[in-house]
């Protein structure tokens, strides 16, 4: 009706505030939601499994189609969750009390705990956003060459003591990336065959040889070897680099007793 005004009394500016507030709160509510689906339902220290530890509860089940016909995953999932859980971690609690630090009973190095943990990745190769092989040896790559900074292929490895461990054989490349992700190494100088990859960010090109100081010479056989020689799945990279960067800290009894 004419001469009525229907927001007269209202203060829409107020409004529009309260609705922003109610709209940011439900989207850190979805959010927080959200960011619980891989890793939930969450595991007590001894492998049990707790109530919910968060103010919110778990979203709803969805299932994601993965790229290049990879299957599907349904996650938040018990059964996905301890399908892909590892269970032969040689480790025991310092103490009773849960978060207690746990301590490795064996080769930490060899058993993948502690600083050389890694997560079961899926056994299958990273692939680029046209479905091709992310990483290939560069000896497989006749279009790229080095062209800045100096070439390993052939230079001495030493590890942390000091002692000669192989020569630099290949290189292997992320494609479309273009730069170096490990090093081929040959234990054998004269090439018996027994190679190892490095990653190289573990790795220090010298002028007359590659230092991995992470590795002493009695480490450099129980590096994790791949299955195919022209390819590596994303659970080799996972345990490689793994083993070589806990290392630093596992290579020798010097290195676990040396207090900071």
């Amino acid at each position: 009706m004419l001469g009525v005004t229907f927001f007269g009394n209202v203060d829409l500016a107020q409004v529009a505030l309260y609705m922003f507030w109610i709209f940011f709160a439900g989207l850190v509510i979805y959010l927080q939601r959200e960011n619980m689906r891989e890793g939930y339902p969450l595991r007590d220290d001894k492998d049990g499994i707790p109530a919910n530890e968060s103010l919110w509860s778990l979203p709803t089940p969805k299932t994601f189609l993965l790229r290049d016909g990879r299957g599907e995953v349904t996650v938040p999932s018990l059964a996905f969750e301890a399908a892909h859980m590892r269970t032969d971690l040689a480790l025991a609690p310092s103490s009773a009390a849960s978060g207690s630090p746990w301590i490795p009973t064996g080769d930490p190095m060899v058993d993948g705990v502690g600083p050389a943990s890694w997560a079961p990745r899926r056994d299958i190769p990273e692939l680029d956003a046209h479905g091709h092989l992310k990483l290939k040896p560069m000896s497989q790559l006749p279009e790229f060459h080095i062209s800045m900074g100096r070439d390993p292929r052939g230079l001495p490895v030493v590890g942390g003591d000091g002692e000669v461990v192989g020569r630099v054989i290949d290189l292997w490349i992320d494609v479309p990336e273009q730069l170096i992700r490990y090093l081929t190494v040959d234990l054998n100088p004269e090439g018996s065959g027994q190679t190892r990859l490095i990653p190289m960010t573990m790795a220090r090109i010298m002028s007359n040889r590659v230092r991995v100081r992470a590795l002493y010479a009695h480490n450099w056989a129980g590096i994790p070897t791949i299955k195919a020689g022209d390819q590596i799945t994303l659970l080799e990279e996972e345990k490689i680099m793994a083993y070589v960067a806990g290392g630093t800290l596992y290579a020798s009894e010097a290195r676990t007793n040396t207090k900071l």
